[in-house]
């Protein structure tokens, strides 16, 4: 606070005087009567802009009547605060006013008969911070969820303030620029790639100010936990005591008690190092327990601490606890952990509230807390006080709950004892201890040694109440001599302002200067949850007599919001209604998340304790270590003026609001209450199929109506669990406002579940299990039925029994060998009925339950062959013109096919692209481990966008999907970006790999391009483009960095010209200028070779190809026309369709059918597609000609996604074919019909038109092998495809590119381990025809029933040759860089998930993920797999 103090107009004479000479005067002329009128200004010492502030202005012992006035100026404008006669001696007024950004200047003028008093003071003005936070849905994500989150931002004084914001990261992900918080709140979202980088993630707001606000969440793969272990144990045990009790009890998320085996693991570690002496004492020591749980779920334990040598030095101080409950039926097991500390402080006192300073005269406060090693409150205690070492001393006692209150006239250095310690030191053996507690007090100085002390005000005070400050207080009776009354003034000041203010009047008698008087006020919402009152009075020599004390008071807010469901419980799939309550006209965001993600991350919950956390305003404490005149000398300074003295008397604390996560509204979301609207009744409840199981259930925003009052009519989940739901409400009138947590508990008398593993291999026979849990309290029987399916053959494996017997809080799990007889996707449906029956349960009698009578639960796993899957493709390029086209299909199988297993689909497609853009995640039926496979899930959604832009037919659910791809594919990509801006295929691998050039150019284009459908960082482009640049040769060429993972496309090749040409396409289709530096420079290299390679010399098809398409984007035609020539006469011409392979390749069928070219071949073909689509205005028609005749070959090389072989190829070839079909686009006002005919009676009709020309058809062929004929009458383009899929068993024929050997561990199946674990080992390598191989991937398919072990699997990655690991639900991938002729080891551990019977061998198949027709197949058994596992 600044405070001024003015003496009378006749001591103007001594203006020229010195400051240091002043203070003299004053502390000498005390008694001068011209000191007695005085004047005083008190405004905060921080002022903050557009924040009500308030000004106080003091007159003293005036003799005549004044004209007093304030007025505050800022910019060219000027604003009167105060204008007042004043005719009374003493006077004391408040005025409020808010502060523009500027800087402002006040001023005070006095006027008078003989008074005439004017100043004007510049006034320290800085912009307050409003306070932003972020709610998210939940504080924890899974890979490829959403992230829903809220960002609200209120004033000082929580109302809503309209914050602009912008959402920014390092490696952004997403980003929004200038939001604007309509209201104070905004929602938003965005998705989480498939594959994100696993651990903290954080949300990044940028104030206009410039401040950053962060709220961090976390991505992790988990799995939420069914129940919860809680161990409870002590906190803290003495080291002597002689027992500790452990008790541990398991709890579904539902509530209720979890049956089965409680393991108690106790342990102790030694901390000291080994040595000879006593290595036979030093180990860590452990005890186990192992009991039943009870029936509330729990075991106890008492546990003898002698075992543990608590007393003894050397160990950790600490017991550490690890509990596992193994669920009885299921076998499931959950750990829960705790710990305790061991101490040797038996005692420990502290200081809950004591005075800072002490004045003389005047008592000392102080309250200590004398609490045990447990921290629990010691009654009854003498406790010794000691002043000044041994100067005094005194004795008082602790009350029931610990806390004894001491008091002292003087102090300087007190200390509190309640037992003496021992000096004993020992090595090996703890001493008992008892803590002390010390507290220094300052000197308080006043000249005329007139004090006033605040009595301390312990606790937090609550909204609402009033509040009683007593005061003490000593005067000076000779400055006082004449005075028959004293004025006291004081304020509260909060959140940055003066925010209450009064005075009280003391009577002064004679000889009476020393007492005790009090003061009151309302607590309230405006001054939570911290202010500090500064009470003082000016003595008659104009010494400032003050204290001040810092208040803590409850966090309370003014709009009040409750929340409540109409019932604290209901079924799955039932209806209820929300309730919530606000201030009128209120936006509530609402929000339930499972409490099981809540055991994950208790801390990130909202509570209104979070509010007041931190602060965006500043909080300085007072310092009383120099007062001069009374004056607090904190940030103070003395100034001389020609009419008064000005100093600052005490920086007074600003109490802030706190940072809070909350909700908010956003541009969707809104929800529409109810009107008259009432609960359903409750009903019998039917059978319900279990399939809806979110993790967050309401993230909803409503608006109340004019009563304050909104309900919403809710869906509940499916899940068995409680939720936790809270509200968050704004108000423009009462601003924030917070429900406590409510909880609503979805829940049924009885309910099924089913274990089974993820997938069998079809003729292995697993144990499918159903547990039936009852919550009644009565008996009840019931009947537990598997559906029969053809699908597969299920066997009870305990005697049949029509019913079974299931008492209250009990369990029954029925068990069925199942062999599944189909292959795919197989469904398990078990209904648990509840049965009217008169037959008891042992002595108990059975009821039927009133609510709950049937449950149903669908399941499903997959069934697979121990075989290989042989995909066929047949595709059909029709171009008709108002005529009737027909074709011949044959469909075959080898004879070595497994029975059952093939199966035939035939699409029908009215456009180019319609396969890719059905399949746009899954173009590739290989894994997208790397860098280079990523961008094949995000580089063709930018063609297909392209494209449908171009003719006219994107629709928003196709650009919402592909947007989705991008966005995750942006994000994915940037898991394998370097520091300097470059990319490689397995990321930078703590600096073992260095960025890619071509993979590095790739990104480039591609994140350029996709930067008109999505937000990319834009320093992730310039930072590639900078990298690059960074490569170019002097000649224009590109220095090769990282290797070239498919050395199909070296062979031949002049690696520098190809690799330039490769990263001049990238800079082109960015685009860039081709006059742009790097464009220009690049350009020459790619002349200067074309220039000065001869035909005779040759050139190598691919090279060709890329530097056809280069020139043609150049704009060079001349170039283009001369390469795509020296193409032509190079092309493999078969029919109506034309393509180019790599010299001395020739292709060997590899099926029945049209053998799939190479990788290599089909990218360079493209390659030369896009050079003859590339010329402006438009290709010609010989162009398109000679195009139409490529495409016919491409699109035969197509998978039956709409991919191709592998990476590159399939990005290219879609590219080309993007811009085929966009060059050639028609819409056509007439149909075409397409007719699909068995020999026998099968037949199908497929309409293609302009309306449906997107729409994927597809009919599932019924006879394999079969003779088909199709035909197809009208106009327009049709794509046919047939899809033939089958498995054979893996054999070896012929020389195979890789040796691959597989084993398992341990061949000795002694003890229960062999069984549920075992060890899988590789060796690998390359037998192929050239000197290494391509990247190689080895996929392990896990025996049915194992799962990895996931650390064995990723230690591998510590190998130099294993350059990435994935780990699915059955399948461990192993990513090799390259393999040669040296044989390469690794090895990891898999372990029993579910128990199966008659296991088969699985497989392990290595290949090469460029040549896909270069594979490998090996099997492996488990080493102990006879019978059951």
């Amino acid at each position: 606070l600044h405070l001024v103090w003015l003496p009378s107009p006749e001591s103007k004479r001594k203006k020229s005087m010195k400051i240091e000479q002043l203070q003299h005067l004053l502390n000498l002329s005390m008694f001068d009567p011209f000191f007695h009128r005085q004047y005083m200004v008190l405004v905060p010492l921080q002022l903050y802009a557009q924040v009500p502030e308030k000004a106080c202005v003091i007159l003293n012992h005036l003799n005549e009547t004044v004209t007093l006035s304030m007025d505050l100026e800022y910019g060219t404008e000027s604003r009167n605060l105060l204008t007042d006669l004043v005719a009374d001696r003493d006077s004391f007024q408040c005025s409020p006013f808010i502060l523009p950004s500027s800087t402002a200047f006040i001023t005070v003028q006095i006027k008078g008969t003989t008074q005439h008093f004017k100043k004007r003071k510049p006034i320290h003005i800085i912009k307050v911070e409003n306070l932003v936070f972020v709610q998210t849905d939940k504080p924890v994500y899974k890979p490829g969820q959403t992230v829903r989150f809220r960002i609200v931002s209120v004033d000082i004084n929580f109302h809503p303030f309209n914050e602009t914001v912008s959402l920014i990261s390092k490696n952004r992900i997403f980003q929004w620029q200038s939001l604007k918080l309509q209201g104070g709140l905004s929602q938003l979202s965005f998705p989480l790639s498939v594959e994100p980088i696993l651990g903290p993630y954080k949300i990044t707001l940028l104030k206009e100010s410039g401040k950053r606000i962060e709220h961090f969440f976390e991505v992790k793969e988990y799995v939420l936990p069914k129940f919860e272990v809680q161990v409870k144990m002590p906190k803290t045990i003495s080291f002597l005591d002689e027992e500790l009790e452990v008790s541990v009890c398991g709890l579904y998320t539902y509530g209720k008690p979890v049956p089965g085996l409680v393991t108690i693991n106790v342990c102790r570690k030694y901390s000291r190092h080994l040595s000879a002496c006593h290595s036979k004492h030093s180990r860590d020591t452990c005890e186990e327990f192992s009991q039943q749980a009870d029936k509330k779920g729990c075991f106890t334990q008492r546990i003898k601490t002698k075992a543990f040598q608590p007393r003894r030095r050397g160990y950790d101080m600490k017991i550490q606890v690890e509990a596992t409950i193994r669920e009885e039926g299921t076998g499931l097991e959950l750990t829960g952990y705790e710990s305790c500390e061991i101490t040797n402080i038996l005692s420990k006192l502290k200081f809950t509230k004591a005075d800072s300073h002490y004045r003389p005269g005047l008592p000392f406060f102080g309250q200590v807390l004398l609490i045990d090693e447990k921290d629990q409150p010691i009654p009854n205690q003498n406790l010794t006080v000691r002043v000044n070492g041994a100067t005094f001393q005194s004795s008082f006692t602790t009350n029931e709950h610990g806390l004894a209150n001491i008091s002292f006239d003087t102090t300087s250095l007190k200390t509190v004892i309640y037992k003496r310690n021992s000096n004993c030191f020992d090595n090996w053996w703890l001493m008992e201890v008892h803590a002390e507690a010390q507290h220094t007090a300052s000197h308080v100085f006043s000249p005329s040694k007139s004090y006033v002390h605040l009595e301390l005000v312990a606790g937090t005070l609550m909204c609402g109440q009033t509040q009683e400050i007593r005061t003490h207080y000593i005067l000076n009776e000779q400055i006082l001599k004449d005075e028959k009354e004293l004025t006291f003034y004081y304020l509260i000041k909060a959140k940055g302002s003066i925010s209450r203010s009064g005075i009280h009047v003391l009577s002064i008698e004679q000889g009476n200067m020393k007492g005790t008087f009090s003061f009151s006020f309302q607590v309230e919402l405006d001054i939570a949850p911290t202010a500090q009152i500064l009470l003082y009075t000016i003595l008659p020599n104009g010494e400032i007599v003050a204290d001040t004390q810092k208040l803590k008071i409850e966090n309370c807010l003014a709009n009040k919001v409750n929340l409540s469901f109409s019932s604290a419980q209901g079924l799955p799939a039932s209806n209820t209604h929300l309730k919530v309550t606000a201030t009128p006209f209120s936006l509530c965001a609402l929000r339930a998340v499972d409490h099981s993600v809540l055991l994950m991350k208790p801390e990130a919950e909202l509570s209104p304790q979070s509010v007041s956390t931190t602060s965006d305003l500043d909080l300085t404490e007072c310092s009383h270590s120099k007062t001069i005149f009374g004056c607090c000398d904190c940030k103070g300074q003395v100034f001389l003026s020609d009419r008064f003295t000005l100093w600052s008397v005490c920086c007074l604390p600003i109490a802030e609001p706190q940072a809070l996560p909350v909700g908010i509204r956003g541009p969707s979301g809104m929800v529409s209450p109810l009107t008259g609207t009432t609960d359903s009744p409750t009903m019998q409840v039917k059978e319900t199929i279990r399939k809806y199981f979110p993790e967050t259930w309401i993230w909803d925003l409503v608006v109340l109506d004019l009563s304050g009052h909104s309900e919403l009519a809710m869906k509940v989940p499916d899940s068995i669990t409680e939720w936790k739901a809270g509200a968050l409400c704004l108000s423009g009138t009462t601003g924030l406002g917070l429900s406590k947590t409510v909880s609503f508990q979805v829940f049924q008398p009885f309910f099924l579940d089913l274990t089974l593993p993820y997938s069998v291999v079809r003729g292995e026979a697993f144990t499918l299990k159903a547990t039936v849990s009852n919550y009644l309290s009565h008996c009840i029987q019931v009947k537990v039925q598997l559906e029969v399916s053809s699908s597969f053959l299920a066997t009870p494996i305990e005697d049949n029994e029509e019913s079974h017997c299931v008492c209250g809080n009990g369990q029954k799990t029925v068990s069925w060998a199942v062999t599944p007889k189909s292959l795919g996707k197989v469904n398990f449906t078990a209904t648990a009925d509840a049965l009217q029956s008169q037959e008891p349960c042992g002595n108990e009698v059975t009821e039927f339950p009133a609510l709950v009578q049937k449950d149903t639960v669908v399941k499903s796993l997959i069934v697979e062959n121990i075989s290989l899957i042989f995909p066929s493709l047949i595709c059909i390029y029709f171009l008709s013109l108002d005529t009737e086209v027909s074709e011949k299909l044959s469909l075959r199988v080898p004879s070595n096919v497994v029975a059952e297993s093939a199966r035939a689909t035939y699409s029908v497609l009215g456009d180019i692209l319609g396969s890719a853009m059905h399949n746009l995640q899954n173009l590739l039926q290989m894994p997208y481990g790397c860098g280079e496979q990523n961008m094949v899930l995000f580089v063709p959604n930018i063609y297909v966008l392209n494209y449908l832009n171009e003719t006219q037919q994107l629709t928003e659910k196709i650009k919402s999907k592909a947007i989705g791809y991008l966005v995750s594919g942006y994000q994915r990509q940037l898991n394998y970006k370097h520091r300097d801006g470059s990319y490689s295929t397995f990321g930078e691998q703590d600096g073992r790999s260095q960025g890619n050039t071509w993979l590095t150019a790739f990104v480039l284009k591609s994140f350029s391009q996709a930067q008109s459908y999505i937000f990319v960082e834009n320093s992730h482009i310039t930072d590639a483009l900078t990298w690059l640049s960074q490569k170019q040769k002097e000649n224009g060429c590109f220095q090769l960095s990282g290797s070239l993972l498919n050395n199909a496309m070296k062979g031949g090749v002049d690696d520098e010209v190809t690799l330039s040409a490769y990263i001049t396409i990238a800079l082109l289709e960015m685009p860039l200028p081709a006059t742009h530096n790097v464009v220009r420079n690049a350009l020459f290299c790619l002349e200067t070779a074309w220039g000065s390679i001869s035909e005779t010399q040759g050139i190598h098809v691919y090279t060709k190809a890329l530097l056809a398409y280069a020139f043609a984007l150049a704009g060079k035609q001349a170039r283009r026309s001369e390469l795509l020539e020296s193409l032509g006469r190079e092309a493999v011409r078969e029919e109506d369709s034309m393509h180019w392979q790599r010299p001395g390749n020739v292709q060997e069928a590899k099926t029945l059918y049209q053998p799939r070219a190479p990788s290599a071949e089909v990218e360079m073909t493209s390659y030369v597609l896009l050079a003859y689509l590339t010329t402006w205005p438009t290709p010609s028609s010989e162009d398109l000609s000679v195009a139409s005749r490529i495409v016919k070959w491409i699109i035969k090389q197509q998978n039956p996604f709409g991919g191709f072989s592998s990476t590159q190829d399939t990005v290219v070839a879609l590219q080309a074919l993007s811009k085929y079909g966009a060059a050639t686009f028609t819409k056509s006002k007439k149909a075409a019909l397409v007719t699909i005919k068995s020999s026998k009676t099968f037949s199908e009709v497929f309409q293609v038109d302009d309306t449906n020309r997107l729409l994927l058809q597809e009919v599932m062929l019924p006879e394999i092998p079969g003779n088909y004929s199709t035909t197809v009458l009208g106009s327009g383009c049709v794509y046919l495809q047939t899809s033939l899929r089958y498995n054979i068993a893996p054999k070896k024929e012929g020389k195979v590119p890789f040796t691959l050997q597989v084993d398992s561990h341990p061949k000795k199946c002694d003890g229960v381990d062999a069984h549920r674990k075992f060890q899988i080992h590789v060796n690998i390598s390359y037998t192929g025809e050239r000197p290494s191989s391509n990247m190689v991937i080895v996929d392990v398919k896990m025996i049915s029933g194992f799962i990895p072990v996931k650390p064995s699997v990723k230690k591998l990655q510590e190998k130099p040759e294993i350059q990435r690991t994935e780990v699915s639900t059955n399948h461990v991938l192993i990513y090799f860089k390259k393999l040669t002729n040296q044989v390469l080891s690794f090895s990891f551990l898999v372990e029993q998930d579910i128990q199966v019977e008659n296991l088969k061998p699985a497989v392990v198949k290595a290949y090469d993920y460029y040549e896909t027709d270069e594979f490998t197949i090996e099997e492996y058994s488990a080493p102990c797999s006879a019978g059951t596992v």
